[in-house]
């Protein structure tokens, strides 16, 4: 009897905080929220918030402690500094033409498994753009690391071909060249676009597919030939897939450290900036600096996008 009672006063306070909780769906909706409100709001705003305060800090040029007084010494440093300007221009620069190679390359591969691929091959196409996701990113790295070496099958492979002049003529380039590809700018650059392209590829895909194919006939009805189309049509309604993948492309590009350390000359891009800062130099305050750049970039970009009107569509 003792066990009844309690089972049904345990059955009455459930039902009483069920007929609660139903006529109050927001108090709910915030319940099931507040774990990842939590989590974002102390893990992750926490820690940009501890990062942008560590920025005004500054380390004393004698005695190399960190100085909590709050200053702009650290910023002035990063922006008087050339060899801090080299690094930031250095690693835009490279984020810049990794995501306009990515687009170009994206959008014709995505194009053709929308509108030219059969249904069987699409699966397929599919699943050779993910295929790549799914192995190790060190892996990939250092795959196209001894594909680049001198020794390398694509040396090989050009010197099959014979056009090892024409490899030569490029490495001795003063930018982009090096002693051999997997110590170069454009070696880097390869290994950018290859471990990035299908972030790109896959929001361009998805944005051709939103696209009504009654829109397209209509086109077609009333005249427009291919090439009109796809300007007046497919490319400005694909265009927010373009700056959704380019907001994937550029911004991981800008904060990558691991490919510049592995792939190039070994000259500094923002993420080995920031890892050397903190680890081996221990300026603390410097790297935060260095760190909140990308965060200005994106922050400008998203704007910019926003204003243009390509986030309408997503």
């Amino acid at each position: 009897m003792p066990a009844q009672r309690i089972n049904r006063g345990m059955q009455g306070v459930l039902a009483d905080l069920s007929r609660y909780f139903y006529f109050r769906r927001r108090l709910v909706l915030f319940l099931l929220l507040l774990p990842l409100l939590l989590w974002m709001g102390i893990i992750y705003c926490g820690s940009l918030f501890a990062l942008l305060l560590q920025s005004f800090f500054s380390v004393d040029d004698f005695s190399g402690v960190i100085d909590k007084t709050f200053t702009l010494k650290t910023y002035g440093d990063l922006l008087r500094q050339s060899a801090n300007l080299d690094i930031i221009m250095r690693t835009v620069a490279m984020a810049a033409s990794v995501t306009l190679a990515s687009v170009f390359i994206a959008f014709p591969i995505a194009y053709y498994i929308v509108y030219r691929a059969s249904e069987r091959a699409k699966p397929w196409l599919y699943l050779s753009v993910m295929l790549p996701l799914w192995s190790s990113y060190l892996v990939k790295v250092y795959a196209w690391k001894l594909l680049m070496a001198k020794e390398g099958i694509i040396t090989w492979v050009v010197e099959q071909l014979g056009l090892t002049w024409f490899l030569e003529t490029v490495l001795a380039m003063p930018v982009i060249g090096g002693s051999s590809l997997s110590f170069s700018y454009l070696g880097m650059f390869l290994v950018f676009v290859y471990i990035w392209l299908p972030y790109m590829i896959l929001p361009i895909q998805a944005a051709l597919e939103r696209i009504p194919h009654n829109v397209l006939d209509a086109s077609s009805d009333l005249g427009a030939g291919g090439s009109q189309t796809f300007r007046r049509i497919v490319l400005p309604l694909a265009f927010p897939g373009i700056v959704a993948g380019s907001i994937f492309t550029f911004s991981l590009t800008l904060g990558d450290y691991i490919i510049p350390g592995i792939i190039g000359d070994s000259s500094y891009f923002i993420g080995m900036a920031v890892y050397t800062h903190q680890g081996t130099a221990g300026n603390i305050p410097l790297a935060a600096a260095f760190s909140v750049v990308p965060i200005v970039i994106m922050s400008f970009y998203l704007a910019a996008a926003k204003r243009a009107g390509a986030f309408d569509a997503l």
